[in-house]
């Protein structure tokens, strides 16, 4: 079924949709196109922190360190799962953490945007913003960083492949389409 034909028949979300995945997959992009699709809110879990905290994640992470990013990241999702249902996308590292995909399960559906190394390299090698990549070998690290994660990731809900070459229109649709096989997340209006 179509995405046209998804909203054309109207369908109501019922618990918030998690985007997990390590960065560069698409999280952001994706979340906020499925949300407009399905006319509810977009957040933003690292937007949140770097609201409430007036600084960007890099200076968090360089003045308070990650353990103390994380604690107030815990905090920011919880408080968004909380309120109305809509789209929530998360850092690469939230999922990682176990109060995070408990609070997740609980009260939203996860979906872990899944990509391999040579399309988040080519997505984030150009990018300053990323402080777990500062390092020597920065795609060496992403792929450690890939290897330690993905198990993590395959704990989500759902799973949908980013591809290249896939507009965020069309990864968006498939999205939804994974959400369609979840009567407990989406219903008939």
């Amino acid at each position: 079924m179509t995405t046209a034909g998804l909203c054309a028949v109207g369908y109501r979300l019922r618990k918030t949709v998690v985007m997990v995945g390590m960065m560069g997959a698409g999280k952001t992009a994706v979340g906020g196109q499925l949300a407009r699709m399905l006319g509810v809110p977009f957040l933003d879990s690292d937007e949140e922190i770097v609201k409430a905290a007036n600084m960007s994640i890099a200076e968090i992470f360089e003045r308070d360190g990650e353990p103390f990013f994380r604690l107030k990241e815990a905090q920011v999702i919880a408080r968004l799962l909380a309120g109305r249902p809509g789209v929530l996308s998360t850092g690469g590292g939230a999922f990682l953490q176990e109060k995070n995909r408990a609070a997740i399960h609980a009260h939203g559906v996860s979906v872990w945007l899944k990509a391999d190394l040579d399309l988040l390299w080519s997505r984030v090698k150009h990018k300053t913003s990323r402080p777990l990549l500062r390092t020597a070998d920065p795609k060496g690290t992403l792929r450690g960083l890939c290897e330690a994660r993905d198990p993590v990731y395959a704990q989500a809900d759902l799973m949908v492949q980013s591809l290249p070459d896939t507009s965020v229109e069309v990864m968006a649709e498939r999205v939804l389409a994974a959400l369609a096989t979840r009567p407990d997340v989406l219903e008939r209006k």
